[in-house]
């Protein structure tokens, strides 16, 4: 399994395809758009015509894609890997997606012998290219043991948190902490600063104590304080990402106030804070 296939070559898709090609797979990549093509082309990327050729060609692609409805076009659809693919095909989603969907998926494709793991990622763009992320994964032993040659070559961090839909679980439920943190660490340091505490010396008193979290170690000091905001993950992902979790903590019929709340902040944010914005921008809602 040396020849990688690559579905989505944005920010993220780009650097793991070339961080797989450093790494010494032979990798091939698809993005609809012409901009995402060029650039990963480029960059020495083989571009092909359509998702087709990677199921034919390659014993891995790996999807990078922005939303459930995505995915799932692209692997049940009609140019899907249903339709062509080799034998014993493995499919790793990197994707923020719903796990009800990754299920889904996942049993229409096991019957042709096509194996799914769901791997979504932390840590940005920057990750990306330099094969530091993190993955949560979902999927059965065999998969996720065949799948941990190219895992190994993106990450740094892998923990393997359950069958299929259990990574997806995880990101969602990580990424809901992430959203309210932030609204929380947000409103501690706008009560800190307006009692005469500088923010800087708050969160290190905060992150010496259990208060702290990866929001008041990492955000502030990386994007938020310093004005930055350049993180490269957008408020239209964040939000995309906190409305699956809403919409997962619907589907189980749960009563979770705190969740609830930190979504409804976060959705209502659009009317302030645009799409593209930094995810970070959401403190400015508190701070000023």
């Amino acid at each position: 399994m040396r020849t990688i296939g690559v579905i989505g070559l944005g920010n993220m898709g780009r650097g793991m395809a070339l961080s797989l090609r450093r790494r010494g797979f032979t990798v091939m990549g698809y993005d609809p758009a012409p901009a995402a093509r060029e650039a990963s082309a480029a960059d020495g990327i083989a571009i092909v015509e359509g998702p087709s050729a990677l199921w034919r060609d390659c014993g891995a692609v790996v999807l990078s894609l922005p939303t459930p409805e995505v995915v799932e076009a692209v692997l049940l659809g009609p140019a899907g890997p249903l339709h062509g693919a080799q034998p014993g095909l493995l499919v790793i989603d990197t994707s923020t997606s719903h796990p009800a969907v990754t299920r889904r998926i996942a049993a229409a494709l096991a019957p042709a012998g096509i194996d799914l793991v769901d791997a979504p990622v932390s840590g940005g763009p920057k990750g990306a290219h330099a094969a530091t992320l993190t993955m949560v994964i979902g999927g059965s032993d065999r998969a996720v043991a065949r799948a941990e040659p190219v895992l190994a070559a993106l990450s740094a961090t892998r923990v393997h948190v359950g069958g299929v839909g259990a990574g997806h679980v995880t990101k969602l439920a990580n990424n809901l902490l992430c959203a309210a943190h932030l609204l929380t660490a947000a409103e501690a340091v706008r009560m800190a600063r307006d009692a005469g505490v500088d923010p800087e010396r708050l969160l290190a008193g905060i992150n010496a104590g259990s208060g702290r979290s990866g929001v008041t170690q990492v955000n502030f000091p990386t994007w938020v304080l310093n004005g930055a905001f350049d993180s490269g993950f957008t408020m239209k992902l964040m939000r995309k990402d906190v409305r699956l979790a809403e919409e997962l903590i619907g589907a189980l019929d749960l009563d979770l106030p705190v969740s609830t709340e930190a979504a409804r902040l976060w959705r209502e944010s659009a009317e302030a804070i645009p799409d593209d914005a930094d995810f970070n921008a959401i403190v400015t809602l508190q701070l000023t």
